[in-house]
């Protein structure tokens, strides 16, 4: 038996509410994966790692618009797979290795947890059988890749986003199920090393969460990029040594590849804990929690994929901030809480083209009840854009006319996750239109004109 002050599920996010807050705090860090989390493991920052690398096979075959001739030699997919694990494996055992000995009121479990009662877990795996009991507990036990039934009772070899970076070679074709961000993303890294791709969604769209502008525009892109079925609903899964995979639709489309990515989504991990010994509520797997993270059990709090419905990295670790102080309070008998603040939780996702968005589409804002201004600003349009020949870029922006203020800003083209930030910042301290345009000077000929002219089209300034 451990008795400690604080135990932590998951060793991403949770991983950082360790702070000098709680020197003097007895902490157990519990995870049965590869310690770090997704993001660093198997998400964000592997992904778009190969994205870059991407990036730049694709900037070596567009070369000759520009009037330079180059060519794509090949791609060396092992050397590109190890450059990126090489450093992220290191940094994900030295996080292990500190947290079990680097500090004295620490301690870590390589294991899965699961609740015995409100403030007692028993871990099973390579640090178990033990029991951990706790003044506190955090749940940040993450999410995990969602498998179709079909592709699960049929037995065929199937990748995920966990484990299709680390294989041994690229296959001549790949099949991605799911028109989300991670099937986006991956067509678009596979695609630039040279396998064929065919992208297969249930929907008539791609990315259909964005605003309709911006997923019918991204539709249209991708189709010319990959093979896009779409309106394809999966009902069975086949393999054979000759044919490899064959998908078939409830409309008898059949669709053949190498390698099965799956992509269809992810399911928070809270059903994996045992939640009903605790008495802690839980809907759909994922754990309930009120605005200051705390669950419907003392002493029993939630954050990240487990418990929130972004599954975004910067959503957690914002969480994780917020619980850490709500903890070093509540340590302290201190009754200062912070509330999570999910008022603008921008995205984006890195494919090709490249999509960003915060705030309402167009459809949540009308239907919202605004009185509502749209402007599309094309990327080409600004001088900048005409430098990189860019044609199918776009900048979506929603107003409101009566309160003159921006409601929601969408792209979709080069640089978009960092283009998109000054509307966050907008958004985020409810700066009006006109003092957005007007208020500050835009670099001239920078790409950032292209939000600054999509802001000016909605007619909202007052000079």
């Amino acid at each position: 038996m451990a008795d400690v002050d604080l135990a932590i599920i998951g060793s991403g996010s949770g991983n950082s509410l360790i702070t000098p807050d709680l020197d003097d705090q007895q902490i157990a860090v519990i995870d049965h994966g590869i310690f770090g989390g997704t993001c660093l493991n198997v998400g964000c920052i592997p992904t778009k790692m190969f994205v870059y690398a991407a990036e730049v096979a694709n900037t070596i075959r567009d070369s000759a618009r520009f009037g330079i001739d180059a060519s794509l030699d090949g791609v060396r997919w092992s050397d590109i797979r190890d450059r990126i694990f090489n450093r992220i494996d290191p940094i994900s055992q030295a996080g292990l290795e500190y947290r079990k000995t680097g500090e004295a009121n620490t301690q870590a479990f390589v294991g899965t947890a699961a609740f015995t009662g409100p403030n007692e877990l028993h871990i099973t795996g390579e640090d178990g059988p033990a029991t951990v009991r706790a003044r506190q507990i955090v749940i940040a036990a993450g999410s995990r890749p969602d498998i179709p039934q079909p592709v699960v009772e049929s037995g065929v070899d199937y990748h995920t986003s966990a484990t299709i970076m680390r294989i041994s070679e690229l296959p001549r074709s790949l099949i991605i199920l799911g028109g989300g961000y991670i099937g986006a993303e991956f067509a678009h890294v596979f695609s630039a090393f040279g396998v064929e791709v065919t992208l297969v969604t249930r929907g008539d769209g791609l990315l259909r969460d964005e605003d309709h502008e911006i997923s019918r525009a991204f539709t249209t892109q991708a189709t010319q990029q990959w093979n896009v079925e779409l309106n394809a609903t999966v009902t069975a899964a086949e393999q054979t040594p000759s044919q490899g995979i064959t998908l078939t639709t409830a409309d008898g489309r059949e669709i053949n590849g190498d390698m099965l990515l799956i992509a269809t989504g992810r399911i928070p991990n809270g059903d994996l804990l045992n939640l009903d010994a605790a008495g802690i509520k839980h809907e759909n797997h994922r754990v309930l929690t009120d605005e200051f993270g705390r669950t419907n059990v003392e002493g029993v709090w939630a954050l990240g994929d487990a418990a929130n419905t972004y599954q975004l990295k910067h959503v957690a670790n914002h969480e994780a901030r917020v619980i850490a102080h709500n903890l070093a309070e509540t340590f302290n008998a201190g009754q200062n809480l912070r509330q999570f603040d999910h008022r603008y939780v921008p995205s984006a996702v890195f494919t090709h083209p490249q999509i960003a968005s915060v705030g309402l589409t167009e459809t949540q804002a009308r239907q919202a009840g605004h009185d509502v201004v749209v402007h599309t600003q094309r990327y080409g349009d600004v001088a900048y854009g005409w430098a990189m020949e860019e044609q199918t870029g776009i900048v979506k922006v929603v107003g409101d006319k009566t309160t003159g203020r921006l409601l929601g800003a969408h792209f979709m083209g080069p640089d978009s996750s960092s283009l998109i930030q000054p509307a966050i910042q907008a958004l985020s301290f409810d700066l009006p239109v006109t003092d957005m345009t007007r208020g500050q000077y835009w670099i001239h000929p920078a790409l950032a004109e292209v939000l600054e002219n999509a802001l000016l089209g909605l007619g909202l300034n007052e000079d």
